[in-house]
């Protein structure tokens, strides 16, 4: 490979990292906000989840 391609690959590598990255934490909020949203159990917001 040239090094045009080492970058490019390069590049491509930490794009999709982020992307998982971001996914990953906003899967992460959206179920902190389910199970310990308006519409949770008083249990459920005494979870570890909710503290």
């Amino acid at each position: 490979m040239t090094s045009k391609n080492w970058l490019i690959s390069g590049v491509l590598v930490l794009l999709c990292g982020g992307v998982l990255v971001a996914f990953t934490d906003i899967e992460v909020r959206a179920v902190r906000w389910v199970s310990c949203g308006p519409l949770s159990t008083a249990q459920e917001d005494k979870s570890e989840l909710c503290n």
